[in-house]
């Protein structure tokens, strides 16, 4: 919510626009595309991209390969901005706390030690895993529920003639789709890391974690329509829809949290190579085995390789929100090849034809847009111009 508001003035437009197209993306993208449809397509239980290349390569057709290795490299491009992102927006919280506080070498801190300690296996954030979400998105819900409580009409935003008034009246009002996409990033992990959970796990606990979800989302919007007309000047409506005596603590479950989400996006993107060097599509690399769990791999390669791009990552963006439209650039990308072999893995199927043109006109429609969106704003004020080298901790090597 904090990056559909930016710099705009909060209106009633605005606000309840961008969560009706909050509340859509994730109906549609999220629930309909991955937890429903994507997740039954899964090889001996393997989920992700290469698993829909497996299932349609005997066919020996040429492009499957060429799109299969566009979103390998979109997936392993969100490995490498995930953790940093997701850590320091959570982190970012100590500015309320301490404003003068610089998180960038907090976070690069962390970065470190969760990369250090994936040689060793981590059964113990698979342990810890299922009690930190709940408490998280515990959480989420409880604070939500609160404030429309206060201002229940935000419910309205469901109606999606809200969403399609914001993209049509609103001024520029299709570019804040960039913003409105970061609600459904996770989508794509989800599936590559369906070899962990299980399709069932996945599909009962979403029940519970969209709700949650959508009650937090609802909850900061109508936190936000009290100051209609005026500007927020930076104020993050997550953690302002907090109790002052409580922030603290919600830092620490966001920050734990955010670090559980990044270890499955690395558990993800060592399960992809493994999928890859077995179809003899990536160079053999060392696998290592830490633990007896199921899925555990460790690439070192892979993990310093990503760490030290996280670390790149953090010293050049510095702030969460200067990396917001390359991340959701790299899982678009990712998505429209998943959409692609999903659409052509129907078609081998032999489903109904207008069930599979359906299909892709929704996704390659939502994507579309929400690629061109975030292209925009990479180059007119995601990271072009957004970004200052004297914000930098390494000014020198930022001018070089």
């Amino acid at each position: 919510m904090k990056a559909i508001i930016g710099e705009h003035a909060v209106s009633r437009q605005l606000i309840m626009g961008g969560l009706s197209c909050v509340f859509w993306t994730l109906t549609i993208i999220t629930s309909f595309k991955y937890v429903y449809l994507t997740l039954n397509s899964d090889n001996k239980g393997e989920g992700g991209i290469f698993a829909l290349f497996a299932l349609i390569r005997k066919r020996k057709v040429q492009w499957p390969i060429i799109v299969t290795m566009i979103g390998c490299a979109s997936l392993i491009a969100d490995g490498l901005i995930t953790p940093p992102i997701s850590i320091s927006a959570a982190i970012e919280g100590l500015g309320i706390l301490i404003p003068e506080i610089s998180t960038a070498p907090i976070v690069i801190i962390i970065l470190i030690t969760l990369f250090t300690f994936q040689q060793f296996g981590t059964q113990l954030i698979g342990r810890a895993f299922g009690p930190i979400m709940l408490l998280w998105f515990s959480m989420l819900a409880i604070l939500g529920a609160g404030q429309v409580l206060h201002y229940p009409e935000v419910i309205h935003a469901i109606n999606p003639l809200y969403a399609i008034d914001l993209l049509t009246e609103y001024p520029q009002g299709l570019w804040i789709l960039g913003a409105v996409f970061l609600c459904t990033t996770g989508a794509e992990a989800l599936y590559s890391d369906l070899g962990h959970c299980g399709k069932s796990n996945i599909r009962v606990s979403w029940i519970f974690v969209k709700i949650s979800l959508l009650l937090n989302y609802f909850g900061q919007s109508a936190w936000a329509l009290q100051f209609e007309g005026q500007t927020l000047y930076g104020q993050n409506p997550f953690y302002a829809i907090m109790p002052e005596w409580f922030v603290p603590i919600g830092i620490w479950i966001a920050t734990t949290a955010a670090i559980i989400a990044s270890q499955a996006l690395i558990s993800g993107t060592f399960s992809l190579v493994s999928q890859a060097i077995r179809l003899r599509i990536w160079p053999t690399m060392r696998l290592n085995y830490p633990t007896q769990f199921r899925g555990q791999v460790y690439i070192p390669t892979i993990n310093w390789l990503l760490l030290a791009g996280c670390i790149l990552v953090m010293i050049i963006f510095q702030h969460s929100s200067n990396m917001e439209a390359a991340y959701g650039l790299a899982i678009i990308i990712n998505m429209l090849m998943t959409s692609a072999l999903l659409v052509y893995l129907n078609q081998l199927q032999k489903k109904p034809l207008y069930i599979i043109f359906l299909i892709g006109m929704i996704f390659f429609l939502f994507e579309g847009l929400f690629l061109f969106s975030n292209l925009n704003k990479l180059f007119h004020g995601g990271v072009v111009y957004s970004f200052n080298c004297r914000d930098s901790l390494f000014s020198d090597v930022c001018y070089l």
